[in-house]
């Protein structure tokens, strides 16, 4: 099969021929239709990652998948060839991703069906950006008419967590680039959002709209302990960067390290709320599977929302 993968890292992603991987007892063997790119395949590549979960090479890279169920493994129930499903590759190692022509993945975790209304090339957009905005915005316990400041927002998970926070009636901050990447932030909700200049005068900006301290951070990206400071006493951060409680001493806040658990419930959660127009997924540009090259230079460049990749 065809698929993007690395010779060893680091090193450029390419396009090539791999050996069509079978289902293990307990897995389904998925046609991919759709998927795409997310911040942990370019650490891949970069070599970031190796010293914290084993690579198998050829290295297929990608994470989040959406196709047809092409075959099941020994012992799988509740799912049928030709089933339509969408979800997370989850296994204890990276190689056997997503961006390819076919996937294996476990049957009992990271994969749900794609309901009606939900188009497969959204669904293979969905799964990481969407869990990791989904758990950090419970993680903070966001309320309605708390005020929350999302950095990052530019980005996928940022994007939807914009969304998603919108949708609970708290009141948002949004970190972007002034320009382009600010009124992607602006279009994504018809709720107002309060967009900021990370490149600016960030607490100045913060503290005019919220001069007691924003009581939720979603540090998606930049300076996690400068955002720290940005919240009231008591307030509550969530870190898909790897911020910890040690790394913001001194401040009356609770750090919670996000690690996305994509089960079943909460996939199905998303989906159907895309599916019902209350979210949506926000893939700014696609590319062939031949061309995912140039997905990864868009990536790299900074391009907001989702990049997808067309396997099929």
């Amino acid at each position: 099969m065809r698929a993007v993968a690395l010779e060893s890292v680091p090193s450029t992603p390419a396009v090539t021929d791999v050996d069509t991987p079978g289902p293990q007892a307990g897995e389904l063997l998925v046609k991919v239709a759709a998927a795409s790119l997310n911040g942990i395949d370019i650490a891949t590549a970069a070599g970031y990652t190796q010293a914290f979960m084993e690579h198998r090479f050829p290295l297929v890279l990608g994470q989040d998948f959406a196709g047809t169920v092409e075959a099941l493994g020994e012992g799988v129930d509740g799912f049928a060839v030709g089933d339509a499903v969408f979800g997370i590759v989850l296994k204890p190692f990276l190689g056997a991703g997503s961006l390819a022509q076919y996937v294996t993945v476990p049957a009992g975790h990271g994969v749900a069906r794609i309901p009606a209304g939900l188009a497969v090339g959204d669904a293979g957009a969905l799964g990481v950006a969407g869990v990791t905005a989904l758990v950090s915005l419970d993680a903070v316990a966001l309320a309605e008419g708390q005020t929350v400041l999302i950095s990052g927002a530019g980005g996928g998970v940022g994007a939807l967590a914009v969304q998603l926070a919108a949708a609970r009636g708290a009141r948002v901050i949004a970190t972007a680039r002034p320009g382009t990447q600010t009124d992607f932030v602006t279009g994504l909700t018809d709720a107002d959002v309060h967009v900021v200049d990370f490149t600016a005068d960030l607490e100045g900006q913060v503290r005019a709209i919220a001069p007691q301290g924003v009581d939720a951070v979603l540090h998606l990206a930049g300076d996690g302990a400068q955002l720290a400071a940005l919240l009231r006493p008591g307030g509550q951060l969530a870190s898909a960067t790897g911020l910890a409680q040690d790394d913001v001493k001194g401040h009356d806040v609770t750090v919670h390290t996000i690690m996305a658990a994509p089960g079943a419930t909460t996939l199905t959660s998303l989906a159907e709320q895309v599916a019902s127009g209350v979210l949506r997924v926000p893939v700014t540009a696609t590319y062939p599977l031949e061309q995912a090259t140039q997905a990864f230079t868009a990536f790299s460049a900074g391009t907001p929302g989702k990049i997808a990749v067309a396997c099929s």
